[in-house]
């Protein structure tokens, strides 16, 4: 017994020390990754020395001869900060995801695919302009010289998420750029889903249900989709398929998200300082690190500063000396859903104008990790690929024998958008970057512009051409085999939109209810004059204008009404719930319980509308509809029919409904925050929890990497969030502003910027997440397009140096 207890010890030992030993390998390899920020590298494919001065938030300020140095350089210092998210971004393009994170990737992959975001990418590369085209050889090169720095000297393969998801790491080629810049297209437009949304609302209630996303109703008249379809049939309940999976490692850009931004701007004679103001936040997924990242480039047009995406050499936001830009989604439909029949007992061929025919087919094969390879089928009608898994209810509006193409302006391989924004980025002036803008074909985009003579807006970007006898207008699904209901074409637009007053706003709202939109109009007419400051105070503004317009109207016959109830009764929460909504402005605050209520409630409210007659459809509404509700509460239109319970025989008026939904809400939240109302806190639901896409999701290593915080704000107010409106945590944010500048052409150094984590992908490394807290709190960082400034207060200089040949 003594002799196995002392081998059982010496087990113990053993395996402790084996476990020492490990922990302290994987830090050395960890640590070995983190670059070193003061080194003096040999580089090929520069033509003299370029320098990288790195600021005490580590943004790069790159100074180099040529551009094609300073793009080098750029491409380098993405690749030593964000290594491992440019190849997650490359592999989502190009439709391998599987390959790492094995079969819960499939579905993203095989839709990347079906859209070849890649291959359009690649045929795209010959129609940009040759300056463009040696910007993104440039910058590959500089990307690939680290991977080879990393390479000849060890260096932990360049990011430790190597090591955990093991994967080659091919070298960096134009075309991956371009491939990235498609797949943000794919993620900003979200016209199809709510095309799909739309009918399967029209097949479950043809009367009125697709007054749930008209709002207040003033939209064109729409066919009933049964009528278009006679054959299509929602799927019973228990053959639906679940929502799609919402905030998963592998889909950390989810195509159809719909991402926004705000961006607004006054003209010089509407400022303290006498120089044009812009101020531009665009959104992004809650990722640790940001898809953001601030650099600097010193280029022969002119230093220019601002939000770059790692694996682009471009600055999507910022500034340089004579000129401010910001970027919005367009509020245009980009997109439609083309449904093709299929010849019976031919699965090769397809109703056309003409008659049947044949499906242009090619097979390829996804490699999933620890599964066999997987062989698909991409077939692609006249209209467009078919894209079955383009969005869980898609099965639900095709009817049997019948399949899907999708349309959509960024399946296009002559896109030249990389070569437009390029062309704003060194223009010297508002009309010279207009004209640069008129390339664009997809993302559409709302640019606001400033530069010394004023502010100008332009929308740019492809947009198709219907009919005007076209059966749906675009706003649901069609018919593939009618021609009225194909696409004229697609129309280079670069439209300038009026600046009343000096100033200019726009948001990516669409239809008769943008209250984001409203709101900050009354932010910027309300004031005479503009600063810096008060533009960051419209930039971060948390007042919900939703909820100012909704409480009254839902809750205007049940404040004060009733008798002083007992304390820890039900009937107490809710008369202490009332009372502070009726004392409350708004203010989407972490720190109150006001918001936590008021959402509580209008998302119990909606569903307790919409659930009887939608059924399971109502899942997936996920997102208040405030049109929706005001329409309902004041019977526009006889829309006050949504308050009665159909299965019920009492005809429920809406105040019974308002009253039910708010007991059903505080019993909800009694039961995560416990009873006293005053005690709960907006923040403690609503946190911005920036996963990490490679670690966030294995048990330790997520509590690691992943970066959660309370936030205040939501998803009307001008400070905008994107919450999950489902599962456990509804009100978690899975989307905001993942950068916010405020640039002030007055004085060039007084520009501010601030991204949602730190500039390092590294999780060792001190800039993974030093930016988190300022962000949060809405505090900016300066950066400054001085040379000098920059040098001065450099934590470390990289010098590259051509190598001999």
């Amino acid at each position: 017994m003594l002799t196995l207890f002392r081998w059982l010890l010496r087990l113990t030992i053993g395996l402790i020390l084996l476990l020492v030993v490990a922990v302290i390998l994987a830090w050395y390899f960890a640590v070995r990754s983190l670059p070193d920020y003061d080194a003096t590298l040999q580089v090929h494919g520069i033509s003299a020395p370029v320098e990288i001065v790195r600021s005490t938030e580590n943004v790069p300020h790159i100074f180099g001869q040529t551009d094609e140095d300073v793009f080098f350089a750029l491409g380098l210092a993405h690749a030593q900060d964000r290594l491992f998210q440019m190849t997650l971004l490359r592999r989502a393009a190009q439709g391998r995801l599987s390959e790492v994170y094995g079969a819960g990737a499939f579905p993203a992959d095989d839709l990347a695919r079906r859209l070849e975001l890649y291959r359009n990418a690649t045929a795209s590369l010959e129609s940009q302009d040759q300056a463009t085209q040696a910007a993104l050889r440039a910058y590959a090169d500089g990307v690939n010289q680290w991977i080879a720095q990393v390479n000849k000297g060890a260096l932990g393969r360049g990011a430790p998420e190597f090591f955990v998801l093991p994967q080659e790491i091919a070298y960096w080629q134009p075309a991956d750029s371009l491939a990235i810049l498609k797949l943000l297209a794919a993620t900003t437009s979200n016209s199809a889903a709510e095309e799909i949304l739309r009918a399967r609302l029209s097949l479950t209630w043809p009367e009125r249900g697709t007054e749930l996303l008209l709002g207040e109703g003033d939209a064109p008249a729409l066919p009933r989709y049964a009528d278009l379809f006679p054959g299509a049939r929602l799927a019973p309940p228990e053959a639906r398929k679940g929502p799609a999976p919402v905030r998963d490692a592998a889909d950390f850009l989810r195509l159809g998200g719909g991402l926004g931004a705000n961006s607004f701007a006054a003209a010089a004679d509407r400022t303290a300082a006498g120089g044009a103001l812009l101020a531009n936040d665009p959104q992004a997924p809650l990722i640790a690190p940001s898809l953001y990242y601030l650099a600097r480039l010193q280029l022969t047009s002119g230093g220019v500063i601002g939000a770059t995406v790692p694996g682009m050499p471009v600055v999507f936001s910022g500034r340089n000396p004579q000129l401010a830009w910001g970027i919005a989604p367009a509020a245009v439909d980009d997109a439609d859903i083309a449904i093709e029949e299929i010849q019976p007992g031919r699965a090769d061929r397809y109703r056309g104008t003409g008659g049947w025919t044949e499906f242009t087919t090619r097979r390829e094969v996804i490699r999933v990790l620890d599964e066999p390879t997987r062989a698909i089928t991409l077939r692609s009608s006249r209209n467009g690929p078919l894209v079955p898994l383009l969005d869980p209810g898609l099965a639900d509006v095709t009817p049997m024998g019948h399949v899907a193409a999708l349309r959509w302006t960024g399946l296009s391989g002559t896109d030249t958008t990389m070569s437009a924004l390029i062309g704003m980025m060194r223009a010297a002036d508002a009309d010279s970057a207009a004209t640069a803008l008129g390339r664009v074909v997809a993302p559409a985009m709302a640019v606001t512009l400033a530069d010394s003579d004023g502010i100008r807006q332009v929308t740019v970007g492809a947009l198709p051409q219907r009919a005007a006898n076209h059966p749906t207008l675009g706003a649901l699904p069609v018919p593939g085999w009618l021609a009225e209901g194909e696409w004229q074409g697609l129309v280079p637009v670069s439209q300038d939109s009026p600046t009343p007053d000096g100033l200019a706003f726009a948001t990516e709202e669409r239809g008769p209810v943008a209250l984001r939109r409203t709101r900050l109009a009354h932010l910027l007419n309300d004031r005479e004059v503009h600063s810096r400051d008060s533009f960051i105070a419209a930039q971060l503004d948390i007042v919900s204008p939703a909820a100012r317009a909704l409480l009254p109207l839902v809750g205007a016959e049940l404040w004060f009404t009733g008798e002083p109830a007992a304390p820890g009764t039900p009937e107490r929460q809710r008369q202490d719930a009332l009372n502070l909504l009726a004392e409350w402005d708004g203010a989407m605050s972490e720190h109150l319980p006001e918001p936590l209520i008021y959402s509580a409630w209008m998302g119990a409210l909606q569903d307790r509308l919409i659930r009887d007659e939608l059924g399971p459809v109502a899942d997936d509404i996920r997102s208040l509809h405030p049109g929706f509700v005001d329409s309902v509460f004041r019977n526009r239109g006889g829309a006050g029919a949504w308050c009665d319970i159909v299965q019920s025989a009492p005809v429920e008026d809406c105040t019974t409904i308002a009253r039910q939904a708010l007991d059903r809400a505080i019993l909800d939240l009694t039961q995560r925050y416990g009873p006293d109302v005053t005690s709960w806190r907006w923040g403690d639901a609503h946190q911005a929890r920036h996963v990490h896409p490679g670690l966030g999701r294995i048990g330790v290593l997520g509590w690691i990497v992943n970066l959660p915080q309370s936030i205040s704000g939501g998803t009307f107010s001008v400070s905008h969030t994107g919450i999950l409106g489902t599962g456990a945590d509804p009100f978690e944010a899975q989307t905001g502003p993942g950068y916010r500048g405020v640039y002030d052409l007055a004085d060039p150094d007084s520009s501010v910027f601030i991204i949602s984590t730190g500039q390092s992908g590294h999780p060792l490394s001190r800039h993974y997440d030093d930016l988190a807290g300022l962000w949060r709190r809405g505090e900016y960082i300066g950066m400054s397009l001085d040379p000098q400034l920059a040098r001065a207060a450099a934590t470390g200089i990289t010098t590259l140096q051509p190598a001999a040949d």
